[in-house]
């Protein structure tokens, strides 16, 4: 394998800081609906992307089934709902319980694996998701003590966990058979017109933003996307995925700091104690799966 161009490892901490402001940012457009929010930052991605898939990868939309459209236009829609929730569940909650719960997405994918593909758990996978489950419980209650409402909001959060596992699982096998970008380019497009018509059904108004809304706009669309994203699925050519799924768990993290700082927002002891066992509770399922997939790959191999 050739060297990369830069060091991964400084990818991955870029991506984490970046993905950590999406939250923040979405707090500081507070005042528009949340389903615009997503409709802007991704509709604006696609069009950022467009030139590029026009002169680099256009001849690749000729090459993709019809099993692939359907999978790739269904995982779009699942990340639109995903955004919908996510982002309205910040009207409700805050920073550090919304981003917390939303983290326990590897949990879900696996057990959407168990499900639809039969894998098996470990003993170890298991406990570890009673551990990250009970601190979602302690952070839930905490909340519920203070408002229904942010209850009500980390009731979203966690729908939105449950979305965005659908989005990858569904999307997994069609990204096998297309490139990042074209993968990429046809989720987010359908994604931005799913909630280009969710906006119209309840009929957001589209403009009429300042332009400090649509600065915001364009930075969800560049900073936790593309710098986030982007990178994370860059590093997965030189870094194993465990390594990048470790880092993901600290975006929370990243993103309370943020909060406190630029928001204003103060811990509870529910969010302190509830966020460390989640993501304690994270750290043993990922380190947990990874060492069931060695020991897979080591049988196979012998």
């Amino acid at each position: 394998m050739r060297v990369p161009p830069f060091n991964p490892y400084i990818a991955i901490v870029i991506g984490v800081l970046s993905v950590s402001t999406s939250a923040v940012l979405v707090k500081l457009v507070g005042n528009a609906p949340a389903a615009i929010i997503a409709n802007y930052r991704l509709l604006l991605a696609v069009l950022l992307m467009t030139p590029i898939m026009i002169l680099k990868y256009r001849h690749e939309f000729k090459l993709i089934t019809k099993k692939d459209w359907f999978l790739s236009s269904l995982a779009g829609i699942f990340l639109a709902f995903h955004f919908i929730l996510w982002f309205e569940s910040l009207n409700y909650t805050s920073v550090a319980s919304s981003v917390v719960l939303v983290t326990l997405q590897p949990i879900f994918a696996f057990l959407g694996t168990y499900l639809f593909f039969k894998e098996r758990f470990s003993a170890g996978a298991v406990i570890s998701m009673v551990i990250a489950l009970l601190g979602s419980v302690i952070i839930s209650w905490g909340d519920f003590q203070v408002s229904g409402m942010a209850l009500f909001g980390d009731i979203l959060a966690f729908i939105a966990a449950i979305a965005i596992t659908a989005y990858f699982l569904l999307g997994q096998n069609a990204r096998k058979r297309l490139s990042l970008m074209t993968y990429t380019y046809v989720v987010y497009g359908v994604s931005s017109i799913t909630l280009i018509l969710y906006n119209l059904a309840l009929q957001n108004p589209f403009l009429g933003y300042s332009v400090d809304y649509w600065l915001i706009f364009l930075a969800l669309a560049i900073i936790p996307t593309f710098f986030g994203h982007t990178l994370f699925n860059w590093a997965l050519k030189w870094l194993s995925t465990s390594t990048i799924s470790m880092a993901i768990v600290f975006e929370p993290i990243g993103a309370s700091i943020l909060a406190y700082f630029i928001l204003g927002e103060k811990i509870t002891w529910s969010q302190w104690l509830g966020g460390t066992i989640v993501i304690f509770g994270l750290f043993l399922f990922i380190m947990s799966t990874t060492r069931k997939a060695n020991v897979t790959l080591h049988k196979r191999t012998r």
